[in-house]
């Protein structure tokens, strides 16, 4: 992974032989996009893929910078929301594509959020066998995780993401300028993914974090800019020595077996966004790993008290969970892709930035967690 600055804009470069890939950063890249993306097409025509909410503040720029670049442009718009990531919307979204009469030298562009690359990233992988792909992702949380990896799918009745490939963008643009829309809530859903990083291995982050992360969430562009830069290159970093999740990758799911079943519970719906999930999953862990004397209860009472600062979830007060079970929480756990013989998988930390993988936590310690949580005793 390198570093190469260019005025306002600064790139990072994920390593992965042939399918390496730059990610740019800065402000205004959207209307700039053309120049950026010319470049990585095998000709110049592109399907635009976005939602409704995105569609109004960014489809016009995006598709006026890649006709000035003389790229052929067509644009499909689909339904906001994680329920797009489903079969149906999948099915619908490869049929218009097909019926756009595109080639294999064909480039897909997402434009949106993480539901947005998710999805076309899948489709991109699957439509002709193979398209090449660009992420212009548009949310705080797509900027700093989603977009950059290669991971792409769609949610199933069993579980989030349970169907989908490993499938590399051709280029990364983050448009930093974007997050000026974002309202509060998606702000705080993308900063957990962020602060996510520090939590795991790097401990300066963290602190920087709890230095600057209500100035991050109220609009400081530079505060943003660095915040975006650092997780994309920790990221950029983990992607190059474990592209499929063989070993530490799985580090950045912290917080996301339990997260991911809190989602499964509530439907995948706006009551809880796939960032607020991670948020109350994240203190979870951590409280899991208190629990069975990992880490330090000053480490988890601090990383508590800057969730609570911040207004980020901590709990399951807010879901409407009076009847929800530790036995359907367990099943939906259960699904989770990092199961191995049955057993299930935990990002655990020993202080704040000491995660660690753990595959020998067991059920009962499990369960007596979400009983607790679910009569709301943390």
């Amino acid at each position: 992974m390198s570093t190469a600055p260019s005025q306002d804009t600064e790139t990072l470069r994920v390593e992965l032989g042939e399918r390496s890939y730059d990610i740019v950063v800065g402000a205004g890249l959207i209307k700039d996009a053309g120049k950026w993306i010319a470049p990585v097409l095998a000709r110049p025509r592109v399907v635009i893929v976005t939602d409704e909410n995105v569609a109004a503040h960014y489809l016009a720029p995006l598709t006026k910078s890649l006709k000035d670049a003389s790229i052929r442009v067509d644009a499909i718009t689909l339904p906001a929301g994680e329920q797009s990531k489903s079969f149906a919307q999948f099915e619908k979204l490869c049929e218009s594509i097909l019926a756009l009469g595109i080639e294999r030298s064909t480039t897909l562009i997402a434009l949106g959020g993480g539901v947005m690359g998710d999805l076309v990233g899948f489709a991109a992988a699957s439509i002709l066998r193979g398209l090449a792909f660009i992420q212009v992702p548009t949310t705080l949380l797509s900027q700093v995780d989603s977009s950059v990896g290669g991971k792409t799918g769609i949610n199933t009745a069993h579980g989030k993401n349970l169907v989908g490939a490993f499938y590399q963008p051709k280029l990364v643009l983050a448009d930093t300028a974007t997050l000026n829309t974002l309202d509060r809530r998606q702000l705080l859903a993308g900063y957990s993914e962020v602060v996510k990083y520090g939590l795991i291995d790097s401990p300066d982050f963290y602190e920087w974090l709890e230095n600057h992360a209500q100035a991050l969430i109220d609009g400081d562009m530079d505060k943003r800019r660095h915040a975006v830069l650092t997780s994309c290159a920790a990221k950029a970093r983990v992607v190059a020595e474990d592209e499929r999740e063989g070993g530490k990758r799985a580090l950045l799911n912290l917080g996301h077996t339990f997260g991911h079943a809190l989602e499964a519970e509530t439907g995948y719906g706006d009551a809880l966004l796939h960032g607020e999930a991670v948020s109350i999953g994240t203190v979870m862990a951590f409280d899991l790993s208190q629990r069975l004397g990992l880490c330090p209860g000053q480490d988890f009472g601090r990383m508590l008290a800057h969730f609570d600062a911040l207004k980020l979830p901590t709990d399951l007060r807010r879901l409407n969970a009076g009847d929800w079970t530790v036995d359907r929480l367990m099943a939906h756990m259960s699904h989770d892709k990092k199961v191995e013989d049955g057993k299930l998988t935990f990002i655990l930390a020993n202080r704040i930035g000491q995660a660690f993988i753990s595959r020998d936590v067991q059920n009962k310690d499990v369960r007596e967690l979400l009983d607790t949580w679910l009569k709301n005793k943390i």
